[in-house]
């Protein structure tokens, strides 16, 4: 779902955004009048658009662990059906994710964008015009824009496209079972926030589940994604703490409180901190970037989509002993609400429930010993 030039390096050519891996060729005009004032067809709620999957967070990301596997029709074939495999004894709804290949790199191209001192908090609340392969008609020197080039989605039939066939292996076993679990009843009631949360959390215990009946605890995949949670744990404090951070400062603009021009010049400083902060995340993670998917308001809040609650989740997955089917159970429980409201206090009063019962144990739990199930929370062995 995103171009092999992660799109927080994509270059801005005079005042267009453009996908620097193909032929610049488009031309930019600005957007009609009505695209500018409110967001357009293509960003009307739906099942499946609103459970746009993991890849943008995904950017950045490292080449295949195991050569052997870094290409080829078998070896993904072989991945989707271990990963199928699990999904339908865990009580996945079933889906027709990745039966197909495709050709294209990708499924489809966003162009989400934003205000120069407006931070939406979601995906959904972004501006969204239909881009192309060359990139956005947008004029990058009036709006932030986040050029998106999806790989993958939670359409339920979405295919195995070119770009996504040359991922890593970590990140491939990640987005197959996060799209699928997009197709969980509870979840379509949901917000995104709570829903690409979730599908995070458990789509890296499923992959890490699936890496270690294929490859074993030894081998560099399983090791690799038994650290992703809490990679990404750290990821969503940063991108969480900026978040709110700019949402002060935006707001001190409108209260008149705040100039413009010293609320530019604070958002470029931020900003770079949000740059610095996340090079802090070590190790590298594997299936996803640890930076922002674009470095501006509409990367931002992209990327908030999926780290506001995750923190939540994370700390459901510790009380739950970071085991994969209670940790899934207990996510279905909680979620199985038709409110975000409901559904925050649900997990807030799970956890607090499951610390209570838990309250002779120490506070930091043990490793797991080899054969249990994968830790979601566990950092593995130390970097190399």
């Amino acid at each position: 779902m995103y171009s092999s030039t992660p799109p927080a390096q994509q270059p801005n050519r005079g005042k267009c955004a453009y996908n620097e891996s193909v032929n610049l060729k488009a031309q930019c005009p600005l957007p009609p009048q009505k695209q500018q004032t409110r967001r357009t067809s293509l960003d009307t709620p739906s099942p499946f658009l609103l459970a746009l999957a993991v890849v943008a967070l995904l950017a950045n990301r490292a080449t295949a662990s195991d050569p052997a596997l870094a290409s080829g029709t078998t070896s993904r074939k072989d991945l989707v059906s271990a990963v199928k495999r699990l999904e339908k004894k865990l009580g996945f709804r079933r889906t027709k994710n990745f039966h197909k290949e495709s050709a294209e790199p990708a499924v489809a191209y966003r162009c989400y964008y934003t205000g120069k001192l407006e931070l939406p908090d979601s995906y959904d609340k972004l501006q969204l015009l239909q881009g192309t392969k060359a990139g956005c008609p947008l004029d990058t020197t009036k709006y932030d824009v986040f050029f998106y080039p999806m790989d993958a989605n939670a359409s339920g039939k979405t295919p195995v496209t070119a770009s996504l066939a040359r991922e890593s292996v970590e990140r491939f076993l990640v987005v197959v079972p996060h799209e699928d679990f997009h197709a969980n009843r509870e979840l379509q009631k949901l917000p995104a926030p709570l829903s690409e949360a979730a599908s995070m959390l458990v789509g890296f215990l499923t992959a890490t589940e699936v890496a270690r009946q294929k490859f074993g605890e030894e081998s560099e995949v399983y090791d690799n994604l038994r650290r992703e949670p809490e990679l990404f744990f750290r990821k969503a404090e940063i991108v969480n703490r900026y978040h709110a951070r700019l949402s002060r400062l935006y707001a001190a603009v409108r209260s008149g409180e705040t100039a413009e021009s010293n609320a530019l010049a604070q958002k470029q400083q931020i900003f770079a901190e949000i740059q610095e902060a996340c090079q802090t995340i070590q190790p590298d993670p594997k299936s996803f970037g640890k930076c922002l998917s674009a470095s501006n308001n509409a990367g931002l809040a992209f990327d908030a989509t999926y780290t506001r609650y995750f923190p939540l989740m994370y700390d459901l997955c510790v009380a739950e002993g970071r085991k994969l089917k209670p940790t899934l159970d207990a996510l279905q429980r909680a979620l199985n609400t038709k409110t975000e409201t409901e559904a925050v206090q649900n997990l807030q009063d799970l956890i607090k429930s499951l610390r209570v019962t838990a309250s002779g144990l120490p506070a930091t739990p043990p490793a797991p010993a080899p054969g249990d199930s994968p830790s979601c929370c566990s950092p593995g062995k130390p970097p190399r």
